[in-house]
């Protein structure tokens, strides 16, 4: 059942637009469906094994150009994803559903974890470099 409630303030134009389509938001009924067979396949596709990245960005100008930089502070190594950790991860409401369609057009429903929750998904984890715990 679609919660009008849980969708952030920033996005009531967007609300607003729904509930003109379809009445009383309380009785909007979505039912999104995806078998496990579909998300597994497409996880094991992007997620089976990856590298988790985190780094601060520096932005100078030259002129008209810009030049962008990074420096990457942390990186986590994630292997053999876990379809069971997923879905414990979806019971704890560590993953929900986003239906991104907040501008008028459909930009995809996806699934979103807080950063934080990513390394839960894997049976491994490695920190390849961490410079937050450096001398």
């Amino acid at each position: 059942m679609f919660d009008s409630s849980m969708t952030a303030e920033r996005h009531k134009e967007w609300l607003n637009c729904v509930k003109a389509r379809v009445g009383n938001l309380n009785d909007f009924d979505v039912a999104p469906y995806w078998g496990f067979d579909d998300i597994f396949h497409k996880a094991g596709t992007k997620l089976t094994n990856c590298f988790y990245v985190r780094a601060d960005q520096k932005i100078e100008m030259e002129g008209r150009k810009r030049k962008v930089f990074f420096l990457y502070n942390y990186v986590l190594k994630l292997s053999q994803f876990d379809q069971d950790r997923f879905i414990d991860a979806i019971r704890l409401g560590k993953i929900y559903v986003d239906f991104d369609a907040r501008t008028g057009h459909n930009h995809g429903t996806k699934f979103r974890i807080n950063y934080n929750d990513i390394p839960s998904l894997y049976k491994f984890s490695e920190v390849v470099l961490d410079e937050r715990n450096m001398d």
